[in-house]
């Protein structure tokens, strides 16, 4: 690899298969309130599923791609999911109903999963350990950043071609994908190192994974932490603009706080190698512990219009802030010990994580009932939760570390 493409090169590449994601969600909340007058006037809040539809597929999609990956290599399988995700970009586009797009965005997630979960195996292929959490820490720090230009760029396209517009954008950044890595990346796995796609060796596989507790408790520690960021994405826009009169104006706050959050993945490349992964991701639950404790204080202690959306700005920067310091290192943790199956590695834990995640967050974000209440609490209970976890994961390493070959490396 190193002869065709400089690390730095690399790094921005699979920074931008990461982007795919929070690109395809974070563009499509300004559309929301259109969406809902236009295709479900009887319950707008329905148009929310847009997000976590999408979310759906991709983790549903997640499960496969690893696999086939291990079997005919990582770029095929990128090309393959990229294809599915142009096609279910156009028919969202020509769709008109709800349940049309929706039934379009699971399809689109399906093929999101490609991008992102092989890009994970590409890193695992060719780096390991604390170096390998420090290029997963650079690139989701895109995965933090896309959504300061994501809303902006869908107000943009609604503005100039409604909200359908915004699906041509996701056919033309998948495109640029593509094309980009077919003229830079070679292969990443030697057909010496490919698996077979066989269910028996997936079933082996999925085994050998969940025997490892780390790895357990690492998928479960990322459900709660996903489930967190996507219950506040689904929630966000309505926030603002029911709670707070403030629609105009979100693309430009969630730009500040997707800037200031964008700092996390700097911060955690600056310090993993020093402190550890476990240590990092343990202290940023219960940092987060505190403060949205404190915000519930607050809210029911009331205050002014202008300082209750100040601490709710703040509180939503916390959480992606969290984001950007947790989901990168959760994953390094799961796959330090998963190298020699890497890519069904990925796929299992994106899956089981991603999906679960959205069955906590749907039904959160649809309790809206015009205030914070079901967010803060339920965020509060997700990390409570999270923060038990990763305190037992470190007694275990303690107890186990002949079994727990990673143990050193995430501490």
């Amino acid at each position: 690899m190193t002869n065709r493409m400089s690390r730095g090169e690399f790094i921005a590449l699979i920074a931008m298969m990461f982007a795919t994601i929070a690109f395809s969600i974070d563009s499509m909340l300004p559309a929301l309130p259109e969406i809902g007058a236009q295709l479900s006037p009887d319950d707008v809040n329905r148009a929310q599923l847009i997000l976590t539809s999408f979310v759906l597929g991709m983790g549903i999609g997640t499960f496969f791609t690893g696999p086939i990956s291990d079997a005919i290599g990582r770029k095929p399988v990128i090309y393959g999911g990229a294809g599915l995700y142009i096609l279910a970009a156009g028919l969202a586009w020509t769709s008109s109903s709800l349940e049309m797009v929706l039934a379009a965005r699971v399809l689109q997630g399906l093929g999101a999963a490609g991008p992102r979960v092989v890009a994970m195996a590409i890193i695992r292929d060719l780096y390991s350990g604390r170096e390998m959490a420090r290029i997963v820490s650079i690139a989701m720090m895109i995965f933090t950043l896309v959504p300061a230009i994501a809303p902006m760029l869908g107000a943009g396209m609604i503005a100039v071609a409604g909200w359908r517009g915004i699906f041509i954008s996701f056919i033309l950044f998948a495109l640029v994908i593509i094309l980009w890595m077919t003229a830079r990346l070679p292969e990443s796995l030697a057909p010496e190192n490919r698996r077979p796609f066989r269910p028996p060796l997936l079933i082996s596989a999925v085994k050998e994974m969940f025997a490892h507790p780390t790895v357990r408790l690492s998928i479960m520690v990322q459900t709660l932490c996903m489930g967190m960021l996507f219950t506040m994405l689904t929630m966000v826009q309505p926030v603002y603009d029911i709670i707070y009169d403030r629609a105009d104006s979100f693309p430009f706050w969630f730009a500040v706080v997707a800037i200031i959050s964008g700092s996390a993945s700097l911060l955690n490349a600056a310090i993993v190698v020093r402190l550890g992964m476990r240590r990092i991701v343990t202290y940023a639950f219960g940092a987060q512990i505190l403060i949205t404790s404190a915000v519930i204080a607050l809210s029911l202690i009331g205050l002014s219009s202008a300082g209750s959306f100040a601490l709710f700005v703040f509180w939503q920067t916390t959480i992606f802030f969290m984001a950007g310091v947790t989901i990168g290192n959760l994953n390094a943790i799961a796959m330090e010990p998963m190298g020699h199956i890497a890519g069904m590695a990925a796929s299992v834990i994106g899956s089981i994580a991603t999906v679960l995640a959205v069955v906590i967050a749907a039904p959160i974000g649809l309790l809206f009932d015009g205030s914070i209440t079901p967010l803060t609490f339920g965020t509060l209970t997700m990390c409570v939760i999270a923060f038990g976890l990763m305190i037992h994961m470190g007694r275990v390493e303690n107890r186990h570390p002949a079994d727990l070959s990673s143990a050193a490396e995430t501490r």
